[in-house]
């Protein structure tokens, strides 16, 4: 796989482990940054909110910084896929189940158009300190603060952030429905109108694991068991309405699920050959297995599927106990073989990480 522009892609990682220096409350440490993955885990609000005032995302709204072109010219960033290339599950804690064993390659499917239909995907476009550009895929999920009228966008962190050494993304903004019309696929030239026929909704705040933001690798390991984030967005120029409002829907996160009664769809913007990032794809993948590089975290969803780059960041969905649809995990790594996905599985830290941008 060949590795280029920002942070987007299918292979990428963040990294939870400790950080020297630890408050004597007990919350974040003299840096601003939890001492454990332990300590994360008891956060409250107050704990969130003192990180994130020392860690401020900044993302003034740059007038043409997006063009139809640029977007369509943004390279997915591929950083090495897991240590692991085999598509078998693995089970390496009591707690995590082992799924069904050796997973096919699901093939994904292309969503029918138009994507205006399925509104809550969509993709991510960004802007790294050094000038390159990327994308990744993304979902409108449902904010617990303001129900009906969320303005909140799920990816994977490192659609968001550098990791260790490095800092938050710029000019970052969402594109709801990207080429709904398909008037830009082939990567034909189409106006800006035609591929983000919703608007672009520019980032306004960001959440995402603190650990990422000091430990983050471009590495599969232990660090993908936590890649997830969660954009607040501002709407166009004139627009009053939530994005929630405008698209109609946004899909409720459904943490802790249980992982033997989930039937996962995964869909996704796949940008590296033999797709071309114009296209909403999907895999009904079917029950999961597991596979943990920590066994102190949480062990990730594993489905088989052979989405490329640029999927990252896309949502994993599956139907609650209502029946209605709900977002269960998203892409983080695959394989160099284009086999397996593997994403976060969302349990108390992502909670507390939607919580408190939801009160913000």
């Amino acid at each position: 796989m060949r590795a280029r522009g920002v942070l987007a892609a299918l292979t990428a990682a963040v990294l939870l482990g400790g950080v020297a220096g630890c408050g004597s409350d007990g919350g974040p440490g003299g840096d601003g940054n939890p001492h454990s993955f332990a300590e994360l885990k008891h956060w409250g609000f107050a704990e969130w909110d003192r990180w994130a005032q020392r860690h401020s995302f900044r993302n003034p709204v740059v007038a043409g910084a997006w063009s139809a072109e640029t977007m369509d010219q943004a390279p997915p960033q591929q950083p090495a896929p897991a240590a692991a290339e085999s598509p078998a599950a693995e089970s390496p804690s009591p707690s995590a189940s082992s799924g069904p064993g050796p997973l096919p390659a699901v093939a994904a499917q292309p969503v029918p158009r138009p994507y205006t239909s399925y509104p809550a995907s969509g993709k991510v476009f960004l802007t790294a300190p050094n000038g390159g550009t990327g994308q990744c895929s993304a979902t409108v999920v449902a904010d617990p603060a303001n129900p009906g009228h969320s303005n909140l966008v799920w990816t994977a962190a490192h659609c968001v952030h550098g990791g260790k050494g490095g800092d938050w993304y710029k000019n970052l903004v969402f594109v709801p429905a990207y080429n709904s019309s398909g008037a830009a696929s082939d990567h034909h030239r189409a106006s800006l109108a035609e591929i983000a026929p919703l608007g672009q909704w520019w980032a306004d705040k960001v959440i995402t694991s603190p650990l990422w933001t000091t430990e983050g690798t471009r590495g599969g390991d232990a660090a993908n068991q936590y890649d997830f984030a969660v954009i607040k967005v501002r709407g166009p120029e004139g627009e009053s309405r939530s994005l929630e409002e405008v698209l109609g829907t946004a899909v409720p996160v459904w943490f802790d699920a249980p992982r033997e009664q989930l039937a996962i769809q995964a869909w996704g913007y796949p940008a590296v050959a033999p797709f071309d990032g114009q296209e909403l794809e999907r895999c009904d993948a079917g029950r999961p297995a597991s596979r943990s590089f920590d066994a102190a975290r949480p062990a990730m969803l594993v489905i088989g599927c052979t989405m490329t780059a640029g999927a990252s960041g896309g949502g994993w969905f599956a139907d609650g106990p209502d029946g209605r649809q709900r977002l269960v995990s998203n892409t983080s790594i695959g394989t160099q073989a284009h086999t397996t996905l593997n994403g976060p599985y969302l349990e108390g830290v992502a909670r507390q990480a939607l919580d408190y941008i939801s009160r913000k």
